[in-house]
């Protein structure tokens, strides 16, 4: 705890301005001669004086002037600083009478030595205002970031949320109808649906609350999905799923493939002609790849088109947050075949 407190102490910047203060105050140390003590007074006390108005500029003036684009107030101010400054420079020399006892130690006059002391004064304080203002617009610029951050952070939950709603409410109400109709029929069938639509219904429920889900859980998830939509399909429609044997599990963002899967059987299936869905789940080291084929229908294309165009927007949206840069997403209509198909490729961490 200790060393980790030194630790983030030396990587601060604060720590570099007081090393570098310090350095500066005591480099007079290095010269072939004795300073009287008059100098060494005035030394510390202009030291702090920078330090001040590192900290002024720092902590008052570029929060209340430089952040709210207050730019000509920060200038004046900063100018009517500078010549403050020099006044107080030439006050603390009275006071100390430091500049009297290093002019008589070096045998030079007073008044030899005026303009270049201001002109040092005038970059010194030039100097820490400047640095403080570059830290100042770097705290601004990283805190902005953060708040960014967090406001991202905040929109992925709501897409998430969003996501969740997603899963048509009318799903489970045609299921439980559906598990409804089989309890006469086939009893034990209609036990294992409730059965599979409760693992459903509390993976949505517990595990999406996480930012990251086992890429198993969510595998199972799909297959639960597939198999309860089975049940309301008619012989005319053949589901082909496919998943790679022996995959790596990893964490995932979790309800990012069920956009496209629940889009293909929403409008991929027809209760009159033959129609089929192809899902193919494969994994290559870090590599995972979702392929989504189904078959189309004219009068669906048009609909088609602008849902699955809303959920694969909402869907890349999360994609560019959570994995920016380690995605591809194609989604495109084959000519001549009527058939529709997504294929997202996502590196893995």
């Amino acid at each position: 705890m200790i060393l980790s407190a030194l630790k983030r102490s030396f990587f601060s910047i604060h720590f570099y301005i007081v090393a570098g203060l310090i350095a500066l105050m005591l480099f007079p140390l290095t010269w072939p001669i004795s300073l009287p003590n008059e100098f060494w007074v005035k030394q510390v006390l202009i030291h702090v004086l920078w330090g001040g108005l590192f900290y002024l500029n720092l902590l008052v003036l570029a929060p209340k002037l430089l952040y709210k684009n207050k730019v000509l107030s920060f200038l004046v101010i900063l100018i009517a600083i500078l010549v403050l400054v020099v006044y107080l420079n030439h006050w603390l020399d009275d006071l100390t009478g430091s500049k009297r006892a290093v002019m008589r130690t070096f045998n030079k006059k007073e008044s030899d030595n005026h303009g270049f002391d201001n002109l040092w004064t005038l970059l010194s304080a030039l100097v820490m205002l400047g640095i403080s203002s570059i830290v100042a617009i770097s705290r601004k610029i990283e805190l902005d970031q953060i708040a960014f951050q967090a406001t991202e952070r905040d929109r992925v939950n709501t897409e998430l949320s969003l996501l969740k709603a997603q899963i048509n409410p009318h799903f489970f109400f045609n299921i439980l109808h559906t598990i409804y109709a089989l309890a006469d029929t086939n009893p034990a069938a209609s036990k294992d649906a409730i059965y599979t639509l409760s693992h459903m219904m509390r993976y949505v429920i517990y595990e999406t609350k996480n930012d990251l889900t086992d890429l198993e859980k969510e595998f199972k998830f799909i297959e639960d999905y597939i198999n309860l939509m089975r049940l309301r399909l008619t012989e005319n429609v053949q589901i082909i799923y496919e998943k790679q044997e022996g995959m790596q599990n990893y964490e995932i963002a979790p309800m990012l493939f069920l956009p496209f899967i629940e889009n293909a059987f929403k409008h991929g299936v027809s209760s009159v002609h033959p129609s089929y869905i192809y899902i193919d789940i494969s994994q290559s080291a870090n590599q995972l790849k979702l392929e989504v084929k189904n078959s189309l229908f004219e009068e669906k294309s048009r609909y088609l088109e602008e849902s699955n165009g809303i959920g694969v927007m909402n869907t890349r949206r999360r994609l560019d947050l959570l994995y920016p840069g380690k995605y591809t997403l194609e989604v495109y209509r084959e000519p001549g075949i009527n058939d529709y198909t997504v294929i997202l490729t996502l590196l893995l961490k």
